[in-house]
C-alpha cells in the first residue's frame, strides 16, 4: 500500500519526476533530459499552484524560476511570473515580465490581454487599448471575444463611443452571451438615449446571469424612463437588499432624495 502524499511541494516534485521519466536516457555521455519538456512541466505546475490560492504562491514562484533556469527567454515563464508579481502587488516587476513575455513572443495574445488588463487597472487606458487591439486582431486566439470586449471597455474610458460599440458588437458576434459585452452595450445605448436597445441588451444579460449592482442600477433607470413603476421598484429592492453598501445603492438613494425635493 502506498502512503498518501499531501504536501504540495513534494507532490509537485513527484509529478515532475513522473513527467520527465520518459525523457531520461542513458548513453556514453550519461543521462540527458528533454529540457523543453522539463521547462513546460515547470510552467504548468507554476500556473496550477498560482491558480490554487495564495498559500501556494511560493511554490508557483519556484516552478517559474526553475523554468527560466532552463530557458531564460521562455515567454510562458515570464507571463507566469508577471501574473504572480501582479498578485504580490509588485507592479514594476510584474510589468517587466509582461514586457519580456511579449518581447520573446509578439504573438502571445493571452499575455497581451492580461497585460492590457494590468494597464487598465492602473487607469493607463490608451496603453491598455493598444494591447487589446493587437490581441483582438489575432484570428487564431480562442478568447478573441474577450479581447474585443476589453477593447471596448478601454475605448469607453477614452470616450471613443463609436469604437467601443463596434468592439462590443464584434465580441457578441463571436460569443453571443458574453456578459460584459451585453451589459456594457446596454449602458452605452442608455447613454446614447437609445432606451429600447438598452433594455434589449440588459434583458439578454439578465436571462443568463446573476444580477450585479451595475445591472440593477441600469435596470432602475431604464424602467424609470419607460414609467414601469413595478419593475423599477423590483430592481431597487434587489439592489438595496443584495448590495446595500454598493456605490450604485448610494446613487439610487441620491436619486430618490433629489426626487423628494422636487
Amino acid at each position: 500500500m502506498f502512503a498518501r502524499i499531501s504536501h504540495p511541494a513534494l507532490l509537485a516534485g513527484l509529478l515532475l519526476m513522473l513527467l520527465l521519466g520518459g525523457c531520461v536516457s542513458t548513453g556514453p555521455g550519461g543521462k540527458s533530459i528533454d529540457l523543453d519538456k522539463a521547462r513546460e512541466t515547470h510552467i504548468q505546475l507554476g500556473l496550477r499552484y498560482l491558480q490554487s490560492g495564495d498559500d501556494n504562491r511560493e511554490i508557483a514562484r519556484h516552478h517559474f524560476q526553475e523554468a527560466l533556469k532552463l530557458g531564460k527567454k521562455d515567454p510562458d515563464a515570464h507571463h507566469g511570473l508577471a501574473l504572480l508579481y501582479q498578485a504580490d502587488n509588485e507592479l514594476e516587476v510584474a510589468e517587466s515580465h509582461f514586457k519580456k513575455a511579449l518581447r520573446y513572443n509578439r504573438d502571445f495574445s493571452m499575455a497581451r490581454v492580461n497585460y492590457g488588463a494590468f494597464l487598465y487597472k492602473q487607469e493607463r487606458y490608451q496603453e491598455a487599448k493598444e494591447q487589446f487591439l493587437v490581441a483582438s486582431e489575432d484570428l487564431t486566439y480562442n478568447r478573441r471575444s474577450y479581447a474585443l470586449a476589453n477593447l471596448g471597455r478601454a475605448e469607453l474610458k477614452l470616450h471613443e463611443l463609436d469604437g467601443a460599440e463596434k468592439a462590443f458588437k464584434k465580441s457578441l458576434a463571436l460569443s453571443a452571451d458574453l456578459p460584459v459585452a451585453l451589459l456594457e452595450l446596454a449602458e452605452l445605448k442608455f447613454e446614447k438615449q437609445e432606451f429600447s436597445q438598452a433594455k434589449q441588451y440588459l434583458d439578454r444579460f439578465s436571462e443568463k446571469n446573476r444580477q450585479i449592482p451595475q445591472s440593477l442600477w441600469l435596470g432602475i433607470r431604464i424602467e424609470k424612463i419607460f414609467g414601469n413603476r413595478d419593475k423599477e421598484r423590483s430592481y431597487a429592492l434587489a439592489l438595496k437588499n443584495l448590495f446595500p453598501y454598493s456605490a450604485e445603492t448610494l446613487k439610487y438613494q441620491q436619486m430618490m432624495a433629489e426626487n423628494e425635493q422636487q
